[in-house]
């Protein structure tokens, strides 16, 4: 039977506040009935029973099953001060009104990123999610067998995987100290939490981390607790805008990857050799939308023609040399949609290499992680849009819009190509 950890939490609350008003009761009364030393026993022992089966392991859980790769205990010890701790759900953007679907890997990683730089920030160990969630558009084969069937026969089956089959947590840890929520570590932090009674646990909703960080009645505490909030995780984070506040750049997850995954994005990487990569992202942000008046309109009105095989071309010339190696990492589903491109450039995808990946990937976002490391050891880096000024990009179109819908445009801006 799982419990989840935010009734957990508020019953630990619940628990000290019942406690206080017991004793409240009993110092009002005139006389002090005797009590039994049996009763006594007897309840002492129900008590012990209760919290082993709230805190076994084998007990209530708050995951299906108990990692093999839970962060180093050890490791979480060596951080210098006293211990107290940062919770925001059981599963990224949960609880919420996100828990019945999940965002694909880049949007969780927004929020977790956001997550891991308030730890960091109150100088507290976050308790990361044991699972991520995996949502099934994200999660079809044919993205690396480069197959067209999109039907659940083509997809991983899996809904979730393992937080430390994608990241390598005790990496992860030498920068901002993580435990899992179904560590033992985890566990003994709920009991003293209930010791603690009031001084153990704040929920807290709508206050600013300096607030948390500053003011006795948080900082004091042992947990915070943010499952309060309605928002995706990121949401908290509002000033990412302002770069003084960023603590954690946008690599920083994508090189926590797993040791496995690294280990065989370096094994393709020496395949490779000397190369050059692009990542071109098509399938769910091509949608477009009907107005009032029929007309189909798109929030990347340039993004769908950017990205086919001609325009490509004519955009990475001044780039990529011909002749050189082009690693493709991409969404798109079609089969040989890419191949024009073989007019200049000897292509390669992750599928030329499925005797090191098939072994080892077991649902896309293991395959993209492994891909991203492949891009990021590129000679020449191409994105489907800029994240920063610097950035090379196939498309104008900004990546964060303000929900404009536009018109799509599949004409040429200019005839230089």
């Amino acid at each position: 039977m799982n419990v989840h950890p935010y009734l957990l939490i508020s019953f630990l609350v619940c628990n000290s506040r019942i406690k206080k008003m017991a004793i409240q009761k009993t110092q009002k009364g005139k006389t002090k009935v005797p009590r039994s030393p049996t009763l006594i026993l007897t309840i002492f022992i129900v008590a012990i029973a209760l919290l082993y089966i709230l805190f076994s392991p084998n007990g209530f859980s708050f995951s299906t099953s108990i990692s093999k790769n839970s962060v180093n205990l050890k490791k979480h010890r060596q951080h210098n001060g006293p211990h107290k701790y940062l919770y925001w759900g059981n599963r990224i953007d949960c609880p919420g009104k996100h828990c019945d679907t999940c965002a694909g890997l880049g949007h969780q990683e927004s929020s977790l990123r956001c997550a891991l730089e308030e730890a960091m920030f109150l100088q507290r160990t976050f308790v990361i999610p044991s699972r991520m969630c995996i949502n099934p558009i994200h999660n079809n084969k044919g993205i690396f067998h480069q197959l067209s069937d999109s039907t659940s026969e083509g997809r991983w089956a899996d809904s979730s995987c393992a937080m430390d089959s994608l990241y390598d947590l005790d990496l992860m840890s030498d920068t901002v100290p993580i435990i899992l929520d179904n560590s033992e570590m985890w566990h003994h932090v709920l009991a003293t939490s209930m010791k603690l009674g009031s001084r153990g646990v704040a929920h807290v909703e709508g206050v600013s981390k300096t607030d948390l960080k500053q003011k006795s009645l948080y900082s004091n505490i042992l947990l915070i607790n943010r499952t309060a909030s309605p928002l995706s995780w990121f949401a908290e984070c509002k000033d990412r805008k302002n770069r003084s506040s960023i603590l954690l750049p946008y690599s920083f997850l994508p090189s926590m990857a797993a040791e496995k995954l690294r280990d065989a994005a370096e094994k393709i990487k020496k395949l490779l050799g000397d190369y050059d990569a692009m990542h071109v992202r098509r399938g769910d942000v091509l949608k477009t939308r009907k107005d009032r008046f029929g007309v189909e309109r798109s929030v990347h009105p340039h993004l769908d023609r950017d990205t086919r095989p001609e325009f490509i071309l004519c955009r990475i010339a001044k780039w990529v040399p011909p002749g050189r190696t082009l690693f493709i990492a991409s969404n798109e589903r079609t089969p040989g949609y890419f191949s024009p491109l073989a007019v200049r450039y000897k292509l390669a995808y992750s599928s030329n290499y499925s005797s090191i990946l098939d072994r080892l990937i077991e649902n896309n976002y293991e395959l993209f992680m492994v891909e991203r490391l492949i891009l990021m050891g590129a000679k020449t880096f191409i994105k489907t849009m800029k994240e920063d000024d610097t950035d090379l990009s196939l498309s104008d179109d900004p990546k964060k819009n303000t929900k404009k819908w536009e018109i799509p445009v599949y004409t040429r801006d200019d005839e230089n190509c």
